[in-house]
């Protein structure tokens, strides 16, 4: 109930802050992890520039998802958690097991954590990554009953990190989970306002097709859904008794294909997207341009595969209704010309 203590883990994150927002706009009172206490301020302008002066409402907490220390203290007093932070390296991971051991032993001991400090429910944001790959290509919409395969020739070391860490909370639950309730959003591709300069990958997407980056869109096809929308499922897995030991899909629609996206941005912004290109690449040019950029060969094992998914169960059991695809791609845009991360766009105050 509102004025409970909830810990989001990865405040500093686009998901993490804008799930701070609602929860005090919800009343509830917000610890937030970080890894060092020094990017608080850098956490409360995000907020602020979302809308919220959090005061006192939001405190912070040192944590490290591959450390032991802190996580007891963070979770302590707390009636909720959303373990919201992912662990990334500097760079492409040398190893797989870069990502994959602190995604899993992270995600294990914020739930040891919770368990101990008699949490009721812990809400763990994991990713289509654990349910839409290493699986032969299927007709039917992707849906909660679907898992990666962490063995498949598509599975990328981020894909692999996600699932294992989702399985490994699964089985925590199981085994030792005590009294505590575990629930799982599964988001797409994540859109929606930028708060600041630290932002999603799909949101790099959005930035390199308004910046003129690319000059052609490859056939890469993706599910889009706005953070604003994850974040509310989140609330909603938090307190609904129909999200206990569930998970759920969170996407806005069909998945679309990058030229579509370009095309979202043309008829949203007008003159501000003229940089923006719309005409497919055919896919002997992506697999030429990889030879030369490693950026590029991470793409080449989705490059015009279709996939879908459905979004009914989330509809369904808990009454989401998320925002179109458009919305939320038009938004994306208009955050970053507003923020001035665009090229050649002015900073301008928030």
């Amino acid at each position: 109930m509102a004025g409970d203590l909830v810990l989001v883990t990865g405040g500093s994150g686009f998901i993490g802050a804008h799930l701070i927002i609602q929860l005090l706009n919800a009343g509830y009172q917000v610890r937030t992890t970080v890894r060092s206490l020094a990017r608080e301020g850098e956490v409360r302008q995000m907020l602020r520039n979302g809308g919220v002066e959090a005061g006192d409402r939001l405190s912070f907490a040192a944590a490290d998802l591959t450390k032991d220390e802190g996580w007891a203290e963070a979770v302590a007093g707390c009636t909720y958690v959303h373990h919201v932070a992912s662990p990334f390296p500097p760079g492409i991971p040398q190893s797989e097991d870069e990502l994959i051991i602190p995604a899993r032993d992270g995600a294990l001991r914020v739930l040891k954590a919770a368990r101990d400090a008699g949490v009721k429910r812990v809400v763990l944001t994991s990713s289509f990554a654990a349910i839409g790959y290493g699986q032969p290509p299927q007709r039917a919409p992707f849906d909660e009953t679907n898992w990666t395969d962490p063995n498949g020739d598509d599975v990328r070391a981020y894909v692999k990190s996600k699932t294992v860490a989702e399985r490994a909370a699964w089985d925590f639950i199981a085994r030792e989970g005590g009294g505590l309730e575990l629930s799982v959003v599964n988001p797409v591709g994540v859109m929606g306002p930028v708060l600041g300069p630290d932002y999603s990958t799909s949101i790099l997407l959005v930035q390199r097709l308004m910046d003129g980056a690319m000059p052609g869109a490859p056939r890469l096809y993706f599910g889009l859904v706005d953070v604003r929308d994850v974040a509310d499922l989140h609330m909603r897995c938090m307190t609904d008794p129909a999200a206990k030991g569930e998970r759920f899909l969170a996407l806005a629609g069909d998945f679309v294909s990058i030229a579509q996206i370009g095309r979202m941005l043309k008829r949203g912004l007008g003159p501000a997207a003229k940089r923006v290109p719309t005409l497919e690449l055919p896919d002997f040019l992506i697999r030429m341009a990889a030879r030369r950029d490693p950026a590029v060969q991470q793409i080449l094992p989705e490059l015009g595969k279709r996939k879908n998914g459905s979004n009914a169960k989330a509809r369904t059991l808990l009454g989401w209704n998320p925002r179109s695809n458009e919305d939320s791609v038009v938004a994306t845009a208009e955050s970053l010309i507003r923020l001035g991360l665009l090229k050649d766009s002015p900073k301008q105050a928030a």
